[in-house]
């Protein structure tokens, strides 16, 4: 006799998404050729919608995130130059070091409020031109920000670090993997945000539900000349329109619908707030993730995610004692109400053991 397999909800990331059933029929349709001579039309279409919605001349499609990062490293900053980044940032704990391996560039970490880094803190670090200190190129930010639990960095904290680039005469990036989200959360249209900086990428695989994709959008110029690094990166793709194709469907169909992950996630953070044992800053949870503390439950983080796991629930740790979920598309609000009663369940029980 068979069992039925237990429901699994997967907060870890927004990566899990799978894609939707017209994204699948897009790809299986999809008019393809040999992007490295381009020749690909699909690709030709996302990227040139990709330039239009972010404002830009144009857009490269990529892997990665993180390959979308490191080609514009390398085509914003030469080797042995400076590049400003918030000491939380992706680009610094995430990427492999990729930015000194490959890029050959000295980060140049700041601290931050929740991702935003302050304009003053970025002018006191950029030190007078001498001989023994290397040339500062370049200013990242990141936004949302995923270490900081989704945060906003807003178009107008965004302005001011600009006004900081353009006096310095600095190039400014942004590592835009969840844009989409900051522009759906703030109701104002992405442009807002990418007016500010030179270039930056977006990801079609975390929120919009593609099951693989970065863009990379810039000047006409800049996009040339990441087109020749993402070459050289091993990222030449050939009938790379199957990936596309989907890209095509996200940017259409799936950005208004972020609202609902929103939604989904000030009801998790509500929720639990409730729960003797967990801290929640409720202040922080502005789009799609939620971090909360469980330090004082008395038990490990690694004993925390396993009873949940136990539980049905998949979750991710940030750092010590720190617990991060992510909603997106397929956890609807009956998931919410059960990953609540499941942690409710794995604190209670904790606790009851501290006690004992």
């Amino acid at each position: 006799m068979e069992t039925a397999s237990k429901e699994i909800i997967d907060l870890r990331s927004d990566t899990v998404t799978l894609p939707t059933e017209e994204m699948l029929e897009a790809i299986r349709h999809a008019e393809l050729g040999d992007d490295v001579y381009r020749e690909d039309p699909t690709v030709k279409k996302l990227e040139e919608m990709a330039a239009e919605k972010m404002g830009k001349e144009a857009a490269l499609l990529v892997t990665s995130g993180t390959q979308a990062n490191l080609v514009s490293l390398m085509n914003n900053a030469k080797r042995g130059e400076l590049v400003f980044l918030e000491a939380q940032s992706h680009i610094y704990w995430y990427e492999g070091g990729g930015i000194s391996a490959i890029a050959g560039l000295l980060p140049w970490i700041i601290k931050s409020h929740w991702g935003a880094i302050d304009p003053k803190d970025v002018e006191a670090a950029i030190r007078p031109k001498n001989i023994h200190f290397p040339v500062p190129s370049l200013i990242c930010i990141e936004n949302t920000h995923n270490r900081y639990g989704g945060t906003i960095v807003t178009p107008d904290q965004m302005r001011a670090i600009s006004e900081v680039a353009k006096r310095y005469d600095l190039k400014f990036y942004m590592d835009g993997a969840r844009i989409f989200n900051a522009a759906v959360a703030s109701k104002v249209n992405v442009k807002e945000f990418t007016k500010h900086v030179d270039s930056l990428m977006f990801c079609l695989s975390k929120s919009l539900s593609c099951p693989v994709g970065s863009v990379v959008v810039g000047t006409q110029q800049f996009i040339e000349k990441a087109r020749k690094t993402r070459k050289v990166l091993g990222g030449g793709m050939r009938q790379a329109g199957i990936i596309a194709a989907a890209g095509i469907v996200a940017l259409e169909k799936m950005i208004d619908r972020l609202e609902e992950d929103h939604k989904n996630a000030r009801r998790l953070a509500e929720g639990i707030a409730k729960i003797n044992g967990i801290k929640v800053d409720l202040d922080a949870v502005q789009t799609n993730m939620v971090r909360f503390d469980m330090s004082d439950l008395g038990a490990s983080d690694e004993v925390f995610v396993l009873k949940l796991k136990e539980n049905g629930v998949l979750v991710s740790t940030m750092a010590k004692n720190s617990i991060r979920m992510v909603t997106h598309r397929g956890i609807e609000k009956v998931h919410i109400e059960k990953a609540i009663n499941a942690i409710d369940s794995v604190a209670k029980e904790l606790q009851s053991k501290k006690q004992a």
